[in-house]
C-alpha cells in the first residue's frame, strides 16, 4: 500500500525526537539537530489523536499515558529537581479532554459537558497560570500543545485535519521561537499517512523508548 503507515511515522518521530534531545542536551550549538527535531511533536500529536479515535478503551489509553507520565516526572524530579512537565504530561492532558468529550457526546448528559468545560478551564490554568505561580513549572508545548491532539480528534476530514494542524503549529511558532516554524514540515509527511497501523504492533515502543533514551542521554551528558 502506498503512503506511510502509523508505525513508519512513529519511527520517524522517534528518530527525530532523539536527534532533537541529543542537540538539546549534548550539542546545543548544532542547530540542525533542533531543526530536524521539530518534526517529532506534530507527528506524535497526530498519532495521539489517531489512537484516541481507534483505541478499544480510551480510559485504558489515558491511564497508560498517565502512569508513564507520572513515573517519568517523578524520576526527573528526584534526579534533577525539575518541574518541567514532559510531552507525556501534555498528551495525558490531551487524552483527558478527548475522554470527557466522548462521555458528553455519547451520554448526552449535560453534566459531562459541564465537566469538560470546567476541566478545560483547569487545563488552561495548569498551562498558563501555574507557571507564573510556581517557578520552574511548565507543560511541554503549553496549552496549544495540549489542544492539538484534541482538535485533530474532533475533525474527521483528513484535509481539514491537516489544515488545522498547520494553523495550530503556526500559532505555536508565533508563541515560541523561530525554530518552531520548521514543525510545519511535518504536515506534508502526515499527508502521506495511509491510515494503516503497519504489520507490527508497536504500542509499547514509545512508552518504553521515551524514558530509556532520556536516561541514556542524561547519563552521557554527565560524563561529558
Amino acid at each position: 500500500m502506498k503512503g506511510l503507515t502509523n508505525n513508519q511515522l512513529k519511527i520517524i518521530a522517534l528518530v527525530t525526537m532523539t536527534l532533537d534531545h541529543i542537540g538539546a542536551y549534548l550539542f546545543p550549538s548544532v542547530l540542525w539537530l533542533r531543526l530536524v527535531g521539530r518534526l517529532a511533536f506534530p507527528i506524535f500529536a497526530y498519532m495521539i489523536a489517531e489512537g484516541c479515535r481507534h483505541t478499544r478503551s480510551l480510559g485504558k489509553y489515558f491511564a497508560t499515558m498517565a502512569v508513564f507520565a507520572f513515573v517519568v516526572q517523578g524520576v526527573d524530579f528526584l534526579a534533577r529537581g525539575s518541574l518541567y512537565m514532559s510531552i507525556l504530561v501534555t498528551f495525558t492532558l490531551s487524552i483527558s479532554l478527548v475522554w470527557l468529550f466522548q462521555k458528553a457526546e455519547k451520554t448526552k448528559n449535560p453534566l459531562w459537558a459541564i465537566l469538560l468545560v470546567l476541566w478545560l478551564a483547569g487545563v488552561d490554568f495548569i498551562c498558563r497560570m501555574l507557571p507564573k505561580l510556581l517557578p520552574g513549572f511548565q507543560v511541554d508545548y503549553g496549552l496549544i500543545g495540549v489542544l492539538i491532539p484534541w482538535g485533530l480528534y474532533l475533525v474527521k476530514n483528513k484535509k481539514y485535519r491537516l489544515l488545522l494542524l498547520a494553523v495550530f503549529l503556526a500559532a505555536l511558532a508565533l508563541d515560541s521561537y523561530y525554530v518552531q516554524w520548521y514543525a510545519l514540515l511535518a504536515v506534508p509527511l502526515l499527508a502521506l499517512y495511509n491510515g494503516q497501523r503497519g504489520k507490527r504492533n508497536l504500542k509499547w515502543l514509545f512508552y518504553i523508548y521515551y524514558p530509556a533514551h532520556l536516561v541514556a542521554i542524561y547519563g552521557i551528558s554527565f560524563l561529558l
